[in-house]
């Protein structure tokens, strides 16, 4: 008997040895593909990234103009969440258009960029187990879940399961026939197929959250055992801590009562567990009274692991740029001053960078040739103010700024499934932003920077003709300035230029093309003045089209 029972610990202890040693390869190998991820970044091979695709919307303020989703997109440039729920918080960051606590989310990046040990392990660990089911419908079931079991199977399989183990020991020493055995198996089973089929519903349903749990149990663990000092981190963290018992070790008890329940597959334990110890009730029992105590905790538990894998995301965006520089945060009469803006996407040796200041309630009209960097560098300074208003550093010498929410019109088109013209959607998109300035001057909010919107233009009505476009272009153009909107709009149009006769709110730069030797030469250089280079003939004849 010793022999027997010394076998079968080594056994237990080889198995437990076996997969704490399969769990260290596994996360090994998880570390190793993170950092080779990176190393094909540094190389401009990003593959391997999400787009993002699913989150693209062109009713957006300004995300489907500024190619913030989508393929090389800055969405897949920056993502490394490994939790759908991350995915999506890091989508909503970018997208939700908020300018409060710039300096408090730029602390929580700060810190978070400093601990790359801790994100790569929690990164590594989220990566390693396959969750089917995301963490909303698991929400929803919780929510939604409606308890079965009655307050007699707190404590009926215990006496079930005593009952049984003394008949066996009874049986043992004579003092029982078997036969009662069997007679008290089958009431065992046919106790437990009173609620087979409530039971069995709540295993489908369970065994869909039950990776999520096991998952999620090891990274509250480790958001609750790392030492944060930034407001927003804190603040998080205390989201997941209770009177007496740990978020971890409150998710790891669900998840220990959900594998219990698992064991009803097994043919042989399913049955006999059944019938001599009511075991389906047990641990239905356990989970609904886990469901009953914490559903309504759950959903901020959640967010709270949302949270740290987006800005995980983004505090490796700051590692990975140490030249970038966080915005200084001022109150002035200033809405940017930069020195060396650039595009992040872009390389450096590929990268132009530009001076570029705009005060409150300016607006600029930006001229010049076909490809000679309008377009780019509208959408340099729209997500120079995304990234500013979420946090991050942007890829300039030096960002002094105001902050404003931002909304764009740079990339119209037609709908056929709602049998809507280029014109139309155009209109429509104009709409919308005179909608927001309008809201912005007549909110009587306390805090009027919340209503403050920088408006980014690019060639606005081209779906029309040319006369009824420059009258258009400028009557809007005038509505902007008149409604304190500041801003950019890029143009072919130069007679849109003379508006700054009469508003001098209105300034006038442009981006320029040279034609030396017969070749088109650009500098993509922000300068002020007027374009007079336009090169859509020159283009028509080098290309033999005309």
């Amino acid at each position: 008997m010793p022999i027997i029972f010394g076998g079968i610990t080594v056994f237990l202890f080889l198995i437990s040895k076996h997969t704490n040693l399969v769990h260290k390869k596994q996360k090994l190998q998880a570390l190793i593909h993170i950092n080779k991820t990176e190393i094909d970044v540094i190389n401009n091979d990003k593959s391997a990234l999400d787009f993002g695709s699913e989150y693209q919307n062109s009713a957006h303020e300004f995300s489907y103009d500024i190619d913030l989703f989508g393929n090389n997109s800055f969405f897949q440039y920056i993502n490394r969440t490994a939790t759908k729920s991350g995915k999506d918080k890091l989508a909503e960051t970018l997208t939700e258009n908020k300018i409060t606590n710039i300096e408090t989310k730029q602390k929580a990046l700060k810190e978070l960029s400093e601990k790359p040990k801790w994100r790569q392990n929690f990164s590594a660990t989220a990566s390693l187990v396959h969750v089917e089911t995301n963490a909303d419908a698991i929400l929803k079931w919780l929510t939604n879940y409606k308890s079965f079991s009655p307050k007699l199977l707190a404590f009926l399989p215990s006496i079930f399961f005593v009952i049984s183990v003394s008949l066996f020991v009874l049986n043992y020493f004579a003092y029982l026939p078997f036969k009662a055995i069997i007679i008290w198996f089958f009431i065992g089973l046919a106790i437990s197929g009173i609620y087979l089929k409530k039971v069995t519903s709540l295993y489908r349903e369970a065994n869909k959250a039950k990776d999520t749990f096991k998952q999620y149990h090891q990274l509250l663990f480790q958001i609750e055992t790392e030492t944060f000092t930034s407001e927003l981190l804190l603040k998080k963290q205390n989201l997941i801590k209770t009177k007496t018992t740990k978020a971890s070790e409150i998710f790891m008890e669900f998840s220990k009562a959900l594998d219990a329940l698992d064991q009803r597959n097994n043919m042989i334990f399913g049955i006999f567990g059944n019938a001599f110890a009511l075991w389906d009730y047990k641990q239905t029992y356990k989970i609904e009274k886990w469901i009953n105590t914490y559903k309504d905790e759950v959903e901020n538990w959640f967010k709270v692991i949302a949270f740290f894998d987006a800005q995980n995301s983004l505090a490796n965006y700051v590692f990975n740029h140490p030249k970038h520089v966080f915005p200084t945060i001022n109150k002035d009469n200033l809405t940017i001053e930069s020195k060396k803006l650039g595009h992040p996407l872009l390389g450096k040796n590929k990268r132009i960078d530009n001076d570029f200041s705009i005060k409150n309630d300016e607006f600029f009209i930006i001229t010049g040739a076909n490809m000679a960097g309008k377009s780019t560098f509208l959408r340099t300074v729209s997500l120079s103010i995304v990234m500013a208003n979420i946090g991050l550093p942007v890829c300039a010498k030096s960002f002094n700024y105001s902050p404003i929410k931002l909304i764009t019109s740079m990339r119209t088109s037609d709908s056929l499934s709602e049998d809507e013209s280029y014109f139309f959607s155009e209109l429509k998109r104009l709409k919308y932003i005179v909608d927001a300035i309008s809201e912005k001057t007549s909110s009587l909010t306390e805090d009027q920077d919340e209503n403050k919107y920088f408006i980014i233009l690019d060639e606005i009505l081209k779906g029309t003709n040319s006369h009824d476009k420059a009258i258009g272009s400028r009557k809007f153009v005038e509505k902007l300035v008149n409604s304190n909107a500041t801003g950019i709009i890029a143009t072919h149009d130069l007679s849109l230029c003379e508006i700054t006769k009469t508003l001098k709110e209105v300034k006038n730069y442009y981006f320029d093309a040279e034609i030396i030797n017969d070749e088109l030469h650009f500098d993509y250089t922000f300068k002020k003045g007027i374009c007079q280079n336009m090169n859509a003939s020159f283009l028509l004849r080098k290309m033999e089209i005309v």
